[in-house]
């Protein structure tokens, strides 16, 4: 059993490498039971600054698993800053003992930081990397990826910068321009109900917004950008591997 969250298709193209038919947190995460038995379990998700996002985060802790052998999977794009032993101590706060955790390092979609077509030209090893994860999961190695002073060095600025920053910042970084037509996409693929299309435009409601940035990046017009520069607002990003339609599948809250 292996669930995933995804915004841009990374985790997800991941999680359908480890297991054939991987679940979608979002599309579970209002269940009212959220109990789970299997050999093995297992969670892929992204870290937004160096931690799952927040939903992923809740779904652990409103989850109770019942396995012998529970793994998680993080992909990045371009500093973890110790995210498998920040993961590892999120399982332990939710009473769950994680076997193994990992990394793998992949296009990093975040809009301010990096320019899509940069990134997709890097060649970051990946499917290498998720087949030794695969063989890792296999064989049920146990293991906790190993976190550097320097990672945590880098957690440590992180959460120094945010300090500084009003505590909804991220809920308010997303902006509707006038170039949508208001074809739905970006609704479809919120895997959180944070953009809704009234009168023929969508608009962006904060709350509960993940910071995924996939309405971002699937929008059609590029209408949908960030109150705040990005490296190239005319490039944007989506798995190769993974079809507009999965991530609709895997987000959409409107089914």
């Amino acid at each position: 059993m292996l669930f995933y969250f995804t915004g841009t298709g990374n985790s997800l193209y991941v999680a359908k490498n480890i297991y054939d038919k991987p679940i979608s947190i979002p599309q579970i995460i209002n269940r009212e039971k959220l109990s789970f038995r299997d050999e093995s379990i297992g969670i892929v998700s992204p870290v937004y600054g160096h931690e799952v996002p927040p939903m992923v985060k809740e779904f652990l802790k409103k989850s109770t698993f019942d396995t012998e052998y529970f793994y998680m999977i993080l992909t990045y794009g371009n500093r973890h800053g110790g995210a498998a032993k920040l993961a590892d101590n999120l399982c332990k706060e939710c009473g769950i003992i994680a076997s193994y955790i990992n990394i793998i390092i992949m296009v990093d979609n975040w809009l301010p930081s990096f320019d899509m077509n940069e990134q997709i030209l890097l060649d970051k090893k990946v499917d290498e990397h998720i087949a030794e994860i695969v063989e890792d999961i296999k064989n049920k190695k146990k293991m906790i990826s190993l976190v550097t002073d320097t990672d945590r060095q880098a957690h440590k600025q992180f959460l120094g910068n945010m300090s500084k920053m009003p505590a909804d910042a991220w809920q308010h970084l997303l902006k509707v321009g006038e170039k949508c037509i208001g074809c739905g996409i970006c609704e479809k693929v919120c895997p959180s109900s944070s953009i809704k299309i009234e009168n023929g435009k969508a608009f962006h409601i904060p709350g509960n917004c993940q910071t995924c940035l996939a309405c971002a990046h699937a929008c059609p017009q590029k209408a949908i950008g960030l109150a705040i520069p990005e490296k190239n607002p005319d490039a944007r990003y989506r798995n190769e591997h993974i079809e507009l339609s999965e991530i609709i599948e895997a987000n959409n809250q409107k089914k």
